[in-house]
């Protein structure tokens, strides 16, 4: 066994963290050989909640799970932490526009990275799984500046999860047959679920889904637009956004940077830009990556047509757009 890590949840008293404090202490994200202690942050209000969910992760019995400190103070909670999932967020209501979601987060990112820039391992990883999320990860890694910046990354993966299910779900095959669908852009409706590069294993052999489904205009469609409205779907159905789904996708985009993706795969990660695909540097992007020893490269050399640049310029304008809102809520030039 190794030494226990810490691994920090925030708004841990809600929703998408009940579902996914069990795969933290289960072994489903770090391994079944890596014990943990979980420093679970919520704010003053929600501590009576927290203790609750204390009382149920001792009560899961779980071996790996060695420690639990429910806390309201930043100080606890990011010490000596080596993961970190910023779960906690101004949660997105029915009606509301983007702009009034990330004025209410910026504050709360602003404390959390400064915490993670003074209390937390130089080389800890982040995801930010509260809305919205690719520019949350940008304000946190700002105020954590000893943290190299690409150590925070946004979730796409529930997308990415989401579009697999899609593609797999229309060819009638597990969903695991299906690979390499990729989410571009913005964790928003403007992403682009993009299924050119992807490919799905059939009995006698592995096709690209392109020539496998053999109707574009369903791909360009119907596809990308389920896909974009899939999170305003579950909200009008649950009123309340995604939890559980949500929650799963966080552990498999922790698990993959963890461990690593298996060869000739990739995953889709909103990551800091560094020019790749023409994309404008300096905005936390969705691309798809490969990962070993802990460090992700984008995948380089896709072919990118008209229509899919066409996209793309569509959610990294809107992204930019975030970073300048970002900003002037920051009061800063």
């Amino acid at each position: 066994m190794s030494e226990p890590i810490n691994v920090v949840v925030t708004g841990a008293a809600g929703q998408i963290a009940y579902s996914l404090l069990y795969q933290l202490a289960a072994g489903t994200v770090f391994g079944p050989n890596q014990p943990i202690n979980l420093r679970l942050l919520d704010i003053p209000v929600m501590m009576k909640v927290l203790d609750g969910v204390v009382m149920e992760l001792e009560d899961l019995a779980l071996p790996l799970l060695r420690e639990v400190v429910p806390t309201a103070d930043p100080s606890v909670a990011f010490k000596n932490v080596a993961a970190a999932f910023l779960v906690g967020a101004m949660p997105r209501k029915e009606g509301m526009e983007r702009k009034d979601l990330l004025a209410a987060n910026v504050e709360i990112f602003k404390v959390q990275g400064e915490a993670l820039d003074k209390y937390a391992q130089k080389d800890v990883k982040v995801l930010v799984v509260g809305n919205p999320a690719n520019t949350n990860a940008l304000i946190c890694s700002h105020y954590a500046p000893s943290i190299p910046k690409e150590n925070f990354t946004a979730m796409t993966r529930l997308d990415q999860n989401r579009a697999q299910a899609a593609l797999s779900a229309k060819l009638n095959v597990q969903v695991d047959k299906v690979k390499n669908v990729i989410i571009w852009g913005n964790h928003s409706s403007t992403q682009y679920p993009d299924a050119s590069h992807a490919t799905v294993a059939l009995q006698s052999s592995t096709k690209p889904i392109s020539l496998a489904i053999n109707d574009e205009n369903w791909l360009n469609t119907t596809f990308v637009e389920t896909i974009q409205k899939r999170g305003a779907a579950v909200i009008a159905a649950r009123k309340m956004s995604s939890a559980m789904s949500a929650a799963k996708a966080a552990g498999d985009h922790m698990r993959d940077w963890w461990v690593g993706t298996k060869p000739g795969e990739w995953v889709s990660m909103g990551v800091l830009s560094d020019g790749s695909y023409g994309i404008p540097k300096d905005i936390v992007f969705s691309f798809p990556v490969t990962i070993e020893n802990g460090q992700y490269k984008i995948v380089q050399g896709l072919s990118i047509n008209d229509f899919a640049r066409s996209k793309l310029n569509i959610t990294s304008n809107e992204l930019e757009e975030e970073r300048a809102e970002a900003k002037n809520v920051l009061h800063e030039k």
